[in-house]
Order: C-alpha cells, then sequence, then structure tokens
C-alpha cells in the first residue's frame, strides 16, 4: 500500500502541493508571525510556494490574513519577504 502524501494549499496562487514543497508560516502562541523552516512549531500554519511571486500574490490578496483570522500590518510583511528572499 502506499504511503498518503500530505497536501497542502499554497495562500499565493491556491495550487495544491505537497507539504514538503511549501514553506510553513506560524502564528505562535504568542501571536508573533514568522517563517517556520522545520515545518514543525507550534502554532497555527499556512503554506506557501517556495516563490517571490506567490509571496506578492498572498499579500496582494490578503492570505494571511484570511489565514489567521487577524490584520497583519506591513512591517511583518516586509520582515517576511526579506527571509523569504534571503536578503
Amino acid at each position: 500500500m502506499a504511503k498518503k502524501i500530505p497536501m497542502r494549499q499554497c495562500i499565493g496562487c491556491g495550487e495544491m502541493k505537497s507539504k514538503k514543497e511549501l514553506i510553513r508560516i506560524i502564528k505562535t502562541p504568542e501571536g508573533e508571525i514568522v517563517l517556520d523552516k522545520t515545518g514543525r512549531q507550534n502554532g497555527r500554519g499556512a503554506y506557501i510556494c517556495n516563490d517571490v511571486e506567490c509571496f506578492k500574490k498572498a499579500r496582494k490578496n490578503k492570505g494571511l490574513e484570511r489565514s489567521f483570522k487577524q490584520s497583519i500590518n506591513a512591517e511583518i510583511y516586509d520582515a517576511l519577504e526579506k527571509e523569504f528572499t534571503g536578503t
């Protein structure tokens, strides 16, 4: 019997992809929003493709706001974008 591959939806482009192809962004129990590189940290998670264009789409269509059910200010988006692009 084949092992089931966990699928998640990208908050930017809306495509269903395997969990390993996506990057997880979490809202920690303290309310902080960070990039989860391990995919195992505690908190509410949202998934996004490893692509800057998907990140820009998610920012434009408020994908993180919908996932975390709260408004997210520009500083958090800027910090995530810096981590995302590695600059």
